[in-house]
């Protein structure tokens, strides 16, 4: 006689597991359970049949796969949880009986665990670790732009060690020119880079004073930042050791505290080249002889008195460490730019430092910078004033979006449209990919084809260039249209001819409209053959399959909806355009 099976040992019951019995499992709480899956990566799941799955039940529950859970029965994690509660425990005693120096003593050796293990397990190939690094980034800058809370999860350490990781990702962006786009949006700056061939995207927001919202679960977010402190610690030393730098970047707290920001991290090389060239310059400064020492300091008043102004510590050495071109020469590589107070300084300065470009900046907005205001080497001024209360005539002044829309642009465009007092153009999203059928604005279009102006402002060599193209048939379209063009130019000649001819032979009027009306019949034929088109393509339709005519039918109000949006866009700018 064959072995009776149990009820619920196959299928989605043995699937799938509900979290009450994945607690029971494991043996603790809910706060732990949820800390094992945020850092191990384990989600909810939904199943197809959730009365099967709750084998039989329909109560409202979270479902989990059961081989996750078996997963989390081998965790070290589980081990570590179970010993800081122990010593919570322990300490909470020692305190109520006014142990102070067993209290201490225990303090100082808090159980700790790290997080290195689950870093490898989860990404065993670092390409893994670079597509999963965009929320990682995210947390990363906004706790970096965090006020500490007292009492809460937000600790002047964890605000310091965010800030220090995502400026030292900042500075490998730069020092291999990986910046791709920007896009300035309500919520913050929204950066692209490729690294390794991964794209990623961040944001970053605008660096205002954040107001602390109070609907927010705080543990639910320190456990994510957790692991992605651990994440992005891997992710930083793999970026800087292949491309030949030093890591961990040496901190200088004097430029820090200052205001110095990208500066403040000196970033070193670790090529040999590199090494022995410095240890010779070191070699060569501690070789200057008394002789040499006593001129100096005979020379030294006069050269105090020929100082105006004493510059501060040196972001220019930070920065020579950083412009090591990558293909191609960089974007702002022959510019020297010099930021004005008002405008967002930190954003600007990473964009065109990643696009090579040399940066100053009015003190007001920090110090440490390479560049006075009236340094002749500017060559380009960024403000968001309208009117300067003194300008400089050897440099061009103009609006931080010229920055941005180059980026995009991938080329240095021309200022004529950015500069101070006047309006800007569209900052247009970069992440937008137009489709068939889709709205393109018409800036968008301008700038796919290598315009940065109205059509109407070609110059002669580009009209010439167009008339060649289309001689030699490249751009069908073009050449379609101009033979509709003189196909109508004679149906209007000939037409005037046969009026001509009429007047003179004293035609009345009702014989010579006789071949309109037959124009007219023409017409309604071909209205006629497109109602028959029509017909025909629905009497297609209601033959098919009922799955196969709904998937039809969502695919033409689909695109009927998107016909729609488009045109009432298209109405919205001509109604503006007329104001």
């Amino acid at each position: 006689m064959a072995k009776i099976k149990k009820k619920h040992t196959e299928g989605a019951s043995r699937t799938y597991t509900t979290r009450n019995r994945a607690l029971k499992k494991l043996q603790v709480s809910l706060a732990d359970f949820r800390r094992l899956c945020i850092l191990k990566g384990i989600y909810p799941v939904e199943p197809r049949s959730r009365k099967q799955a709750n084998r039989g039940s329909t109560k409202l529950t979270t479902f989990y796969y059961s081989r996750d859970i078996q997963l989390l029965l081998s965790e070290p994690l589980i081990e570590k949880f179970r010993a800081h509660k122990v010593f919570l425990r322990k300490l909470q005693h020692a305190l109520g009986k006014d142990d102070l120096t067993r209290a201490r003593s225990m303090d100082t050796n808090r159980p700790t665990y790290t997080l290195n293990h689950l870093v490898v397990e989860r990404y065993p190939a670092f390409a893994d670790a670079l597509r999963d690094l965009d929320d990682g980034l995210c947390m990363m800058f906004l706790f970096a732009t965090m006020p500490i809370i007292k009492g809460e999860l937000v600790t002047g350490d964890i605000v310091n060690e965010c800030r220090r990781l995502s400026t030292e990702f900042m500075h490998y962006v730069i020092h291999t020119r990986a910046l791709r786009k920007v896009f300035l949006s309500i919520k913050g700056i929204y950066y692209q880079a490729e690294v390794q061939g991964q794209a990623i995207t961040w944001i970053v927001p605008y660096q205002f004073s954040q107001r602390v919202p109070t609907d927010v679960d705080f543990k639910v977010m320190a456990t994510f930042l957790q692991f992605y402190r651990t994440l992005m610690g891997f992710v930083n030393y793999r970026l800087f050791t292949t491309a030949n730098l030093a890591y961990p970047p040496h901190l200088d707290e004097a430029m820090d505290e200052s205001g110095v920001g990208l500066g403040s991290l000196k970033v070193e090389s670790q090529r040999i080249e590199d090494l022995i060239s410095a240890r010779e310059q070191d070699g060569e400064a501690l070789q200057v002889t008394d002789q040499q020492m006593a001129q100096r300091l005979q020379t030294l008043g006069s050269k105090l008195q020929t100082l105006v102004e004493p510059k501060e510590p040196a972001y220019e050495a930070v920065e020579a460490v950083d412009v090591e071109d990558a293909e191609g020469s960089p974007m702002f590589a022959n510019h020297v730019i010099f930021l004005s107070r008002e405008v967002p300084r930190h954003s600007l300065e990473f964009v065109l430092r990643a696009a090579g470009g040399r940066v100053g900046w009015d003190k007001a907005s920090g110090g440490g910078s390479a560049y006075a205001e009236n340094d002749r080497a500017i060559t380009v001024q960024i403000s968001d004033r309208p009117a300067q209360g003194h300008q400089y005539l050897d440099r061009t002044y103009v609006q931080p979006q010229w920055v941005y829309d180059s980026i995009n642009a991938g080329r240095v465009l021309d200022t004529e449209n950015y500069l101070v007092g006047q309006p800007l153009p569209a900052h247009l999203s970069p992440f937008v990919e137009y489709q068939d059928g889709d709205y393109v604005p018409q800036e968008a279009a301008l700038a796919a084809q290598g315009f940065e102006g109205e059509v109407t402002n070609l110059q002669p060599e580009d009209v010439d260039a167009e008339v060649s193209e289309h001689d030699d048939g490249v751009d069908g379209e073009s050449a379609d249209e101009s033979d509709a063009d003189d196909e109508v130019d004679a149906s209007i000649e000939k037409q005037y001819k046969t009026q001509l001819e009429a007047e003179r032979a004293g035609v009345p009027f009702s014989a010579y409209a006789a071949p309109t009306a037959d124009k007219g019949k023409k017409g309604r034929k071909v209205d006629r053959k497109a109602e028959e088109d029509a017909e025909r393509q629905k009497i297609a339709i209601s033959m098919l399959s009922s799955k196969k005519r709904k998937a039809v039918n969502r695919a033409n109000a689909e695109t009927y909806k998107r016909k729609k949006d488009v045109n009432a866009l298209k109405t919205r700018k001509a109604q503006l355009a007329k104001h």
